[in-house]
């Protein structure tokens, strides 16, 4: 098969062909109430750090942060504040209200399934260990997985991109396709590509209000970078990451 042949049949086309909802051909699925997948992973055992509460007002109007948003791969190396960091997670997909047992949150999700996991990896914020974290959505609380330096770790498994190493914090984002799959089957995947891409542009525009710069990143050594996080790469996998930091200059 000619190059351009194959570049029309790979697995990519298949599955965006095999997906495709057409009018009358829908099946009907049932859904197991009883097997639905979990909103959020919990570490129970992991020691907590509360989070300050986020602000809800103020800030740059929306438009200027549309205006500004660039893509920023030269930090500073300067330090974030916790208070920083706490506003940059809530914004991502914290929880804009809490309902007894559900939470609504700053980004939508197909379905309100929520199948994206946020796990920072806090290389330079004042107040809070270097290290691997996974953010509580609705406690508002980070849940220590590791301490240590990970910036040659994260950087790495991120193609070798050496400027995510100067950042203060790089959100990690994976999926728990399960949730997804629970109700669209296959099409899911494309739900949650959608869903983490939102998070990833809700993340964008307040690093923007706060005067940091971002930038995403789904150019990704997978195993390395599931193998950071301890997960298995396929019933939970890496899909996105955004670096931030202050800008150089």
């Amino acid at each position: 098969m000619a190059q351009d042949e194959k570049l029309k049949h790979g697995i990519g086309d298949r599955f965006q062909q095999e997906t495709k909802y057409e009018r009358g051909k829908l099946l009907g699925a049932y859904l197991d109430w009883g097997r639905r997948p979990g909103r959020q992973k919990a570490y129970p055992q992991a020691r907590r750090i509360k989070l300050e509460p986020p602000q809800r007002e103020g800030g740059i109007p929306l438009w200027t942060a549309i205006q500004s948003r660039r893509s920023c791969r030269d930090f500073d190396g300067s330090p974030l504040g916790r208070e920083t960091l706490s506003q940059l997670l809530w914004a991502s997909q914290g929880a804009t209200k809490i309902l007894r047992d559900f939470e609504l949150r700053a980004a939508p999700s197909a379905g309100a399934l929520y199948p994206v996991e946020t796990y920072p990896a806090v290389l330079n914020v004042e107040g809070v260990e270097p290290g691997i974290y996974h953010y509580d959505i609705r406690n508002h609380d980070l849940e220590q997985l590791a301490v240590g330096d990970f910036r040659r770790d994260v950087s790495a498994a991120a193609l070798d991109q050496g400027f995510i190493s100067e950042a203060a914090v790089v959100f990690i984002w994976t999926a728990v396709s399960d949730r997804s799959k629970w109700k669209y089957r296959q099409r899911a995947y494309r739900y949650i590509y959608l869903d983490a891409g939102h998070i990833a542009q809700n993340t964008a525009l307040a690093a923007v209000a706060l005067g940091l710069g971002s930038c995403q990143v789904a150019a990704l050594y997978d195993n390395e970078i599931n193998a950071l996080l301890g997960i298995d790469g396929e019933g939970e996998s890496v899909v996105y990451m955004t670096a931030v930091g202050t800008p150089l200059g």
